[in-house]
């Protein structure tokens, strides 16, 4: 048994040497976060607005890079209009009246900025900080599992207008790309935050890729039902839940990133990925399809400059957790820095069907405490067995950032793998 040990630890270092472009995490022959995104966003400086956007939006409108627009109070597109808008332009959300922007059930938002000109819904203030503003909502007719296929938002929104769900798995709610969220999430007096941008009941038609969430203050993604792809999604120290997915989301995550200060976090729980099918069972219909995940080529890290104090202060958490009657399918993605890297909800049991609905495969943990548990219980060997079987083909390492990652220290870092200064094993 020592002897495979050894050959498959000799077998993977010849692995992520060799290869000139390594095959974990976020992946490209160049860094795909160059041009489009911001690292620094309090520092970028916009114009006055000069437009407002309020009340209904009920026909075809364009919106252009000449102004700048304010969202004052909640904006809702409706009548099944498309709202357009040109690359480059700078929409920002009132703090006082939350501003925000609703895309009803019905109507499409066409955001399609370009890599060197990237659309921007940000903070008005000139001290920018999370939760200025409410956010984006994105609202289809896709299947979510609750009776009646039918639910709504609330965050003080209007009920009658932010209904979603339905039977149309290719429904169509418009175009997000090269688009940067920043400073979103404000909290609603009796309510909860808004999430920075929130897809509920979306269909697979909408093309979502390049977006970039920033200090949200509630979830940088929430997506609830659904069936949908997101690509080089970007969630950069938010306070919340990085993606959230939730009520029978069917969903593919591939070749995105998420940032975590620890720091910066929420007595109500900041985790990078959260997966549920449900927050209460009452409500739920068990012969819909619960909420599935597929992510590919992630990378989940903890930018913290000393790790190790910091888990010892309890400050960093779980990465990812996994709800009652939720399925996760994670392959070769990069999980670093978090206590620990994965928990189970303590409502599942551990035994050979559940297990086949959580699968992690050649993934590479890094400088976690600990790797896999169930909630409240510490003993996980039966998990670190089962998930370090070699047809899995996991790795693990304990190199800090400097060694893990290309550049995680400048305005415009690479969180690619260092190949070369990677030393993996097998063993957990």
């Amino acid at each position: 048994m020592k002897n495979a040990t050894q050959i498959a630890c000799i077998f993977l270092m010849l692995v992520f040497t060799v290869n000139a472009q390594q095959e974990k995490g976020i992946t490209g022959s160049s860094n795909w976060l160059n041009n489009w995104t911001e690292f620094k966003p309090n520092k970028a400086t916009y114009g006055q607005a000069d437009q407002i956007l309020v009340g209904t939006i009920s026909q075809d409108t364009k919106l252009f890079k000449k102004n700048t627009y304010v969202l004052q109070g909640s904006v809702y597109v409706t009548n099944n209009a498309t709202l357009t808008i040109e690359p480059g332009t700078v929409i920002v959300g009132d703090y006082d009246s939350c501003g925000s922007l609703i895309i009803t059930k019905g109507a499409k938002i066409r955001a399609q900025g370009q890599l060197t000109d990237p659309i921007v819904f940000t903070s008005a203030k000139s001290f920018k900080k999370a939760g200025d503003w409410g956010g984006l909502v994105i609202l289809g007719d896709a299947p979510i599992n609750k009776f009646g296929n039918s639910a709504s938002v609330s965050y003080g929104l209007d009920h009658t207008l932010t209904t979603y769900g339905g039977e149309n798995v290719g429904s169509d709610s418009g175009v997000l790309k090269y688009v940067r969220i920043e400073f979103a999430g404000k909290k609603v007096k009796g309510d909860d935050n808004f999430n920075a941008l929130m897809l509920a009941g979306v269909g697979n038609k909408t093309i979502l890729e390049n977006v970039m969430v920033s200090y949200a203050a509630g979830n940088s993604f929430e997506i609830n039902g659904g069936d949908l792809e997101i690509n080089k999604m970007i969630s950069f120290k938010s306070r919340r839940d990085d993606f959230k997915f939730n009520y029978g989301t069917q969903c593919k995550i591939m070749n995105s990133l998420v940032i975590r200060d620890s720091y910066l976090t929420s007595g109500l729980g900041s985790r990078c990925i959260d997966i549920l099918s449900y927050d209460k069972k009452e409500g739920i219909d068990f012969t819909k399809k619960q909420t599935s995940v597929f992510a590919v080529n992630l990378t989940l890290a903890n930018t913290s400059e000393n790790l190790n104090a910091d888990i010892q202060s309890g400050l960093v958490k779980e990465a990812v957790y996994v709800g009652e009657d939720a399925s996760l399918n994670f392959v070769r993605s990069v999980i670093s820095g978090f206590n620990p890297a994965v928990l189970l909800s303590e409502k599942i049991q551990i035994n050979g069907a559940n297990l086949k609905k959580i699968k992690f495969k050649e993934m590479y943990f890094n400088y976690c405490k600990g790797n896999i548990f169930t909630e409240n219980n510490t003993n996980n060997e039966d998990l670190e067995n089962w998930y370090g079987n070699s047809s899995f083909a996991n790795v693990y390492s304990q190199s800090d950032n400097k060694e893990t990652f290309i550049d995680f220290l400048s305005d415009k870092p690479d969180f690619r793998l260092k190949i070369s200064n990677i030393t993996a094993s097998a063993n957990p």
